[in-house]
């Protein structure tokens, strides 16, 4: 009767193990849908930022030129191409902006200076949230490489999390505090 009762307590513990660490998984799997509409947000808001920029006419015709067809294939690009689109708006985004002349011409047309804040506040939150959507990857991903979660098939269908990978270094001139 004792080992019954020994046997049915392990039962209750090992469910009780499975149902929390599916939960856990449950939870990172809900932080990584979080943290994707986040980046997707941010990544949307700097393209377009850039696109405006790019047709504002403030900048040479080749600079706005290259802004805003790297904006636009950035924001129309489909989600295998995504990466790579968001990468080059990262290069044409320093490329334009690789000089601090180029910001100053933006900074006294009429609208330019919020124009140049809201692109550097853009440049600078898409690296943060990049970082928290891979952190988030990362936990699921090293909780799904757990035994236990594979053996008892704890992730259900969930795609294996991928991490975003980009070039989101912004350009010099707009990652530093004063802008200059």
């Amino acid at each position: 009767m004792t080992t019954l009762i020994w046997i049915a307590a392990a039962l209750v513990v090992i469910g009780v193990y499975l149902s929390w660490t599916a939960g856990r998984l449950d939870r990172l799997h809900s932080r990584i849908d979080a943290a994707r509409a986040a980046l997707d947000a941010q990544l949307l808001r700097r393209a377009s930022v850039a696109q405006e920029l790019g047709t504002a006419g403030v900048l040479d015709p080749a600079a706005s030129m290259v802004l805003y067809q790297a904006a636009h294939a950035a924001r129309q690009a489909e989600e295998e191409h995504r990466e790579v689109a968001e990468s080059e708006l990262s290069q044409a985004l320093r490329a334009v902006f690789a000089e601090a002349q180029q910001a100053d011409v933006v900074r006294e047309a009429p609208g330019g200076e919020e124009s140049l804040e809201e692109l550097t506040q853009a440049v600078r939150r898409v690296p943060m949230a990049r970082r928290f959507h891979n952190d988030a990857v990362r936990a699921a991903r090293a909780l799904r490489r757990h035994r236990t979660v594979r053996w008892f098939r704890l992730a259900g269908h969930a795609p294996f999390p991928m991490a975003f990978e980009m070039d989101d270094e912004p350009p010099a001139v707009l990652g530093d505090r004063t802008g200059h």
